[in-house]
C-alpha cells in the first residue's frame, strides 16, 4: 500500500485521489489557526514557495483534536490561512487524525510510522510533560501527539520521515532537499 491508494476530502468536500500527486515529494501536515505552532506556516509556506517548481507539495489537514484550537468550518479556516500567512499549497477539509474517526490515510500514516520522541529542547519538554498528564504511555504509542506533527512521503508514496510538532523546520527542509 502507498500514499497513492487514498483519497481525501477537498475543502468543498469533493473527493481528491492523492494518486493526482505521483511523482510528488510531499508533506503532510495536521495544522490548526489557534496553535502556538501555528506560526509555522510561515516557513511551510517559505519551504513551499522555494522548493514547489522541483516537486514538492505540502498537503495541509487542519485538525481540531488538541486543544480545539482548529475551530470555525473549512472555509474559515481557509480564510484565516490564506490572510494571515498568504499560504498557497492545497489545504483540505478538517480531519481527526487519531482516534476511531480518524481518516484512513491519517491511519496509514500512524500505524506505519513510529514516535521517536521530541527534540531534546524546551519546547519538548514541556510538551512531553503535558502528553503524559494525557496519556501515560504516549511514547509507546506511534498516535499523532499534537499540532503540526508532518510526514515526508517520497516520490514513490513510501513513507520517508516523521517530524513532531517541535522539530527544526531547517531539519525538514535538509530532509525535503534529500528526496528532491
Amino acid at each position: 500500500m502507498s500514499i497513492y491508494d487514498f483519497t481525501v476530502k477537498a475543502q468543498d468536500g469533493s473527493d481528491v485521489s492523492l494518486s493526482d500527486y505521483k511523482g510528488k515529494v510531499l508533506l503532510i501536515v495536521n495544522t490548526a489557526t489557534g496553535c502556538g505552532f501555528t506560526p509555522q506556516y510561515s516557513d511551510l509556506q517559505d519551504l513551499y514557495d522555494e522548493h514547489h517548481k522541483d516537486g514538492l507539495e505540502i498537503l495541509d489537514f487542519p485538525c481540531n483534536q488538541f486543544g480545539e484550537q482548529a475551530p470555525g468550518d473549512d472555509e474559515e479556516i481557509h480564510t484565516f490561512c490564506t490572510g494571515r500567512f498568504g499560504i498557497t499549497f492545497p489545504q483540505f477539509s478538517k480531519i481527526d487524525v487519531n482516534g476511531d474517526d480518524a481518516i484512513p490515510l491519517y491511519k496509514w500514516l500512524t500505524e506505519n510510522t513510529t514516535f521517536e520522541g521530541f527534540d531534546k529542547n524546551p519546547m519538548g519538554v514541556v510538551m512531553g510533560q503535558v502528553l503524559k498528564k494525557i496519556d501515560k504511555d504516549y511514547k509507546n504509542n506511534s498516535a499523532i501527539k499534537w499540532n503540526f506533527t508532518k510526514f515526508l512521503i517520497d516520490r514513490e508514496g513510501n513513507i520517508s520521515a516523521r517530524f513532531e510538532p517541535m522539530t527544526s523546520l531547517k531539519k525538514v527542509k535538509e530532509k525535503v532537499e534529500e528526496l528532491l
